[in-house]
This record gives structure tokens, sequence and C-alpha cells, in this order.
């Protein structure tokens, strides 16, 4: 018999799984720049900047600032402005508001993401099959609400339910957001469902953790899945090979 028969529940990650982000974050912060008549900041300086401020920030404020009820842009704003000062640049008030508005907005909008050629297809094969599909995603609200409708990953006809760490209180790798997701599919048992990701720490572990089964997708060939093949992880290139993995005999 082939897995997919005992599933009643796929969960997929967004980030590196169905989707991929296109060119590098300076790309974005050089032309928000630009548009107020700046030179380009320094690519690798921004880069490093701002994976200082964002892992400052969801140290500080997880899930977005979900617990202290910290609006969305407010967060976004804070990150951004520290990515710039950690970076070397330090704006006045009124450019940088300029500069973030045009952060924010392009960041909101499908521009910087690409998503997978078999992404979509896979998506709505499972949905054929008469599986319920969830998205599981350490992400805000805009994901669900604009930038995935945008990439033509919409609810209802690629996903029935999604858990986004901003909406919930609860981030990846903490297992509660695998819990939430299977009661959200109905109560099904952990051995029913089955999540998709690229992140042994964020997706296959607390995925297994609960009983459910789990598959990594390595699309990008990271040195790390030799370590998880060695690990017993079931590791796979794309969703193509997911799905030929799914129906086969095991």
């Amino acid at each position: 018999m082939s897995i997919l028969t005992k599933l009643r529940c796929i969960t997929v990650d967004v980030t590196g799984t169905l989707m991929a982000y296109k060119g590098e974050l300076g790309d974005y912060y050089c032309m928000a720049a630009k548009s107020v008549g700046l030179p380009c900041p320094d690519y690798k300086r921004v880069h490093d900047g701002f994976k200082i401020a964002y892992t400052d920030m969801a140290k500080k404020h997880p899930c977005f600032g979900h617990a202290e009820k910290m609006p969305n842009i407010v967060w976004w704003k804070t990150c951004v402005r520290d990515s710039f000062v950690k970076a070397g640049y330090d704006f006045d008030e009124e450019t940088f508001e300029k500069i973030f508005k045009r952060v924010y907005s392009t960041f909101g909008s499908s521009a910087p993401y690409r998503v997978f050629p078999d992404s979509q297809p896979f998506l709505r094969w499972l949905r054929s099959q008469g599986v319920t599909v969830g998205i599981v995603s350490n992400a805000e609200y805009r994901y669900q609400d604009v930038i995935l409708p945008a990439l033509g990953l919409n609810e209802g006809s690629e996903w029935d339910f999604g858990v986004f760490s901003g909406l919930e209180g609860v981030e990846k790798p903490d297992p509660r957001i695998y819990k939430i997701a299977l009661e959200r599919a109905g109560n099904v048992a952990p051995e029913e469902a089955l999540h998709i990701g690229d992140s042994m720490r964020k997706d296959y572990a607390p995925a297994k953790s609960l009983g459910m089964h789990a598959l990594l997708l390595d699309r990008f060939n990271t040195p790390d899945a030799e370590n998880w093949k060695k690990s017993g992880a079931t590791v796979l290139p794309d969703l193509v090979a997911a799905r030929e993995w799914l129906t086969s005999e095991h």
C-alpha cells in the first residue's frame, strides 16, 4: 500500500518548499533607497545587518509581536530601521519613513517571491485525492491574505487551512504549531498526517516528535542534506519526487 492511502492531512512549509525569494535582500533595499534619490546601500552590510536585526526582533518580540499585540507594521519598521543602523546607515526620520514604506509594500506583494513550478500542481493534486492540505509557516498575516493568493496559491483551491505564527502566537520549531494544524484539519491523528518542509530543526524534527510522518525537500543541494539522510530522514529534491514517493509502494 502507498503511504498516501494512510494520510488524511498533509501540511506544507512555505519558504524553500513552495516558493523562494527572488534576488537578494539588497536589491529591494537598493530600489527603496534609489526611490528617494539616495545611492545603493552596500549589499553585504545590509544583508548582515538584517540578519542581526531580524534575529534580535524575533527573540524580543516573537511571532511578529503577537503576545504584545504589536502592529505588524511597527514590528517591521523597527526591524528595517535596525537593519540599516547595524549596516552603518542612519537616515533622518523623514527619509527613513519613505524608504520603509517602499520596503514594506514590496515585501507585502508577490514581487520578491517566485513559486516553484511544481507547487500549485502538487497542492491541487493532493486535494483531488481527498487529502486536507494545510500551510504551516513562521510568517505574518500578509502571507495568508496577500502574498500566497498573489502567487496563485489560494485557500480553497490549493490549500484548506493555514497556521501562521504571526496569527497564532506559536512558531516553529515549537511542536504546538503542528498540534494546531492537526486540530484545524479536523482533529486528525498524527499518524494520519505528513509534514513537508526544508528544515530539519523547524519542520522534520517537531512534526516527527508528535508522531506525524515527515519528509524534507532539498531543492538547493544544501550540504546538510547528507546528514539528514544519515539520520534516517526521507529527503527528496522536489514536489514531483514527493508525489512519486507518496504513491509508490513502501
